[in-house]
């Protein structure tokens, strides 16, 4: 859909040197809303246990959500790093008797961390994208050429259902969970 736009654009732009800025995917005319997203994640993930490297499923659960970055990094420190840092005193008294753990704790909140720092600013974005401009070129098209149906990329026919549960998150999973 986003090559077939480009495509088009190019194509209508040709002899035209401007800026014409269009979007396609979540926006005013079909938006994904914040909460789906956790929804999505907890369907996916209750169907398709990730199996830890230890062989064993991950239990999910109903996500906390919190409104901004801050509040967030807040809920870690108290709830996360505070007790790390509580058990990295202990290991350090104990001889690193409990330096497994500590490693193990570690690595997951640092790569809960990392996951935040990729999607943190989507998740706190409270704008909605303007997808007029695709909408009058996905016109012009369809009035002046027969090959409208060859480059349709209309996203008001994106199901997110369908793109978050059998393609945006088994990516994640494949490329990101390693």
């Amino acid at each position: 859909m986003v090559v077939n736009a480009i495509v088009v654009a190019m194509v209508a732009h040709a002899n035209q040197p401007n800026e014409s800025i269009y979007h396609v995917g979540s926006s005013v005319s079909n938006p994904v809303e914040f909460t789906w997203l956790q929804d999505y994640g907890y369907q996916y993930f209750t169907k398709h246990p990730w199996i830890n490297k230890d062989g064993k499923p991950v239990i999910v659960g109903k996500v906390t959500v919190l409104n901004t970055m801050a509040s967030f990094r807040r809920y870690m420190a108290v709830r996360y790093l505070l007790p790390l840092k509580g058990l990295q005193i202990v290991n350090a008294a104990c001889c690193q008797y409990f330096r497994g753990k500590y490693l193990d704790l570690y690595r997951k909140i640092k790569f809960v961390m990392r996951l935040i720092d990729l999607y943190g600013p989507y998740l706190f974005f409270k704008g909605v994208y303007d997808d007029l401009n695709t909408e009058k070129l996905r016109r012009s098209v369809r009035e002046s050429s027969e090959d409208a149906d060859i480059f349709y990329f209309d996203p008001k026919i994106i199901n997110w259902d369908d793109y978050f549960m059998d393609t945006h998150i088994p990516g994640v999973v494949k490329h990101v969970f390693k």
